[in-house]
């Protein structure tokens, strides 16, 4: 099996039954600036109105990393754990986005707060060249707020701990991406209760809360 091959395991799913979690790692917290470091995702398999991980369709990445000649950010590193090295060593960017774009394929892609990934990855995308993931993007964090308004959390470590959702190793793309994953399980019910478990009507739901707020 190529590098190529791992990087984008997943068996064949029809398009409306595949959601794509992700979560990804970057060089500082500012999303218009610093660097996309990794992206990590996994396959949500919806089967007659259940969901369901399915750790066989997922996807992991590091991306190479320039030379540069500012000293590395030593406290960003010991948080997401990518040392220099590997960054030096990771996929070709312009490879690793390809991959990246045939692996969600037509996929609706899903976070908590989520618009950090996706500005990471389209500025990606369109610094080499490639063109931005027309998919829908789900943000997690209004689903949950509305979902479960007598949970009193914001951030993801929160709702983790309000679910008792064991996470690896927190700011480990793949590790956050699978606890987050295992949220949307989490709130399935009520989505479905609210008859939510179609992309679209998600959407409408996220912004019913966004709605709220205003």
């Amino acid at each position: 099996m190529t590098w190529l091959q791992r990087l984008t395991r997943r068996r064949a799913v029809p398009p409306q039954q595949r959601w794509v979690v992700l979560d990804v790692e970057a060089s500082g917290l500012d999303a218009a600036h610093d660097r996309l470091l990794a992206i990590a995702a996994i396959g949500v398999h919806i089967d007659s109105g259940r969901a369901q991980v399915a750790l066989a369709d997922s996807f992991e990445v590091v991306l190479r990393q320039p030379a540069v000649e500012t000293p590395p950010d030593k406290a960003n590193i010991v948080l997401h754990g990518i040392g220099v090295a590997a960054q030096r060593q990771g996929v070709e960017p312009g490879l690793a986005i390809d991959a990246f774009t045939r692996f969600v394929a037509q996929a609706p892609l899903l976070g908590f707060h989520v618009a950090f990934d996706r500005a990471l990855i389209e500025r990606t995308c369109a610094a080499l060249k490639r063109a931005r993931p027309g998919n829908h993007w789900l943000d997690l964090e209004p689903l949950a707020a509305l979902l479960h308004p007598q949970v009193k959390a914001r951030a993801l470590d929160d709702w983790l701990a309000h679910f008792r959702i064991h996470c690896l190793r927190r700011h480990d793309a793949m590790a956050d991406a699978l606890a987050t994953a295992e949220l949307l399980l989490h709130l399935w019910p009520l989505m479905r209760a609210e008859r939510a478990i179609g992309i679209e009507a998600a959407l409408a739901l996220a912004a019913r809360r966004r709605w709220l707020q205003a």
